[in-house]
């Protein structure tokens, strides 16, 4: 096994959480391998995410910028990304399972030939070679994921991994590359941010606050944000919320929706089909709060209480301003 390469997510600026765990993960598999840290980004003004990359293991940061990736485009970044890993040669290149992760690395993969599993939880190494450890049948399972390919690749669920504390003063060796492009079809022409676009993203979010068909309309959701905003987490909504009108898609939670791995989940109203399980499932700690005790949620929650949202969440919200203001 050799170098580990990592694709940077960055937004406004600034490197994601997301990239700092895989960093932080690829500095340890590194150690046991003898491989390099090859951090990359793509896109325009990337001067100042060096010395974060190289705070949190960096030891060598590619910035391909070219004028046509300002924004994010599938073909654009799939062939800047496949011209770094040709300058690179890495053993493993790994990703976020985001949204852009889930999209770009499919590509990639298949520009490379490289083998590719998505979604992992966790990473490890057997005898030089990557280990991958995803959940299958709608999470009920995991399996180990090896790989056959000279190059291995794979995303991986955000707060899967700890955050290394950040070296200050590292320095990592830069390179800048220019890649051709070309023409790019259906580029990006504007992004028009909606509310809540200063909340962090649910598949980052330490702490969700996630409401169901039994919130019973988007005015009664303002619960779940005035608890959200107590515990500076993110709203999320099941598949029906969404549905009956009372959340927008971009809070879906489930295996239509987001993945999400947060150290805290709580959920009002949500009766626990399948399908939302499937996306929330491995949180660490999940509170489930619904009014029906047979509820299916109540089987993966570590703590239930059965009682009418309606009471519960207001009184729970107060006590968590007397809490976290004390």
């Amino acid at each position: 096994m050799g170098d580990i390469l990592i694709f940077v997510e960055h937004e406004n600026g600034k490197v994601k959480k997301a990239t700092h765990e895989l960093l932080s993960k690829a500095t340890e598999l590194a150690g046991d391998v003898g491989g390099t840290v090859v951090a990359t980004a793509v896109g325009q003004g990337l001067d100042a995410l060096t010395a974060d990359l190289a705070a949190y293991g960096a030891k060598k940061v590619v910035l391909a910028e070219n004028d046509g990736l300002a924004g994010y485009n599938t073909v654009g970044y799939t062939t800047a990304l496949a011209h770094v890993v040709s300058e690179v040669n890495p053993s493993v290149i790994l990703g976020t399972a985001s949204p852009l992760g889930k999209d770009l690395f499919p590509r990639l993969a298949a520009r490379l030939k490289a083998g590719l599993a998505q979604d992992c939880v966790a990473l490890s190494v057997d005898g030089g070679k990557l280990v991958a450890k995803k959940p299958i049948y709608a999470g009920k399972a995991l399996v180990d994921a090896t790989y056959s390919s000279d190059i291995q690749m794979a995303t991986t669920r955000a707060n899967s991994f700890p955050i290394a504390a950040p070296q200050d003063g590292a320095t990592a060796d830069v390179v800048k590359v220019t890649p051709d492009v070309g023409e790019l079809v259906n580029p990006i022409v504007d992004i028009i941010k909606g509310d809540g676009a200063d909340k962090v993203d649910l598949t980052e979010a330490d702490v969700i606050v996630s409401g169901g068909r039994g919130v019973g309309s988007l005015e009664n959701f303002q619960l779940m944000a005035d608890m959200a905003d107590v515990l500076g987490a993110t709203v999320g909504a099941s598949r029906a919320a969404v549905d009956s009108g009372y959340a927008t898609h971009d809070m879906q939670i489930g295996q239509t929706g987001k993945v999400v791995n947060p150290k805290l989940y709580l959920a009002f109203g949500i009766s626990g089909a399948i399908q939302h399980l499937a996306g929330m499932r491995t949180s660490n700690v999940i509170v489930a709060v619904n009014k029906d005790p047979e509820a299916p949620i109540f089987s993966k929650a570590d703590y239930g209480i059965v009682g009418d949202l309606f009471k519960i969440a207001p009184l729970l919200t107060e006590t968590l301003k007397k809490v976290t203001s004390a």
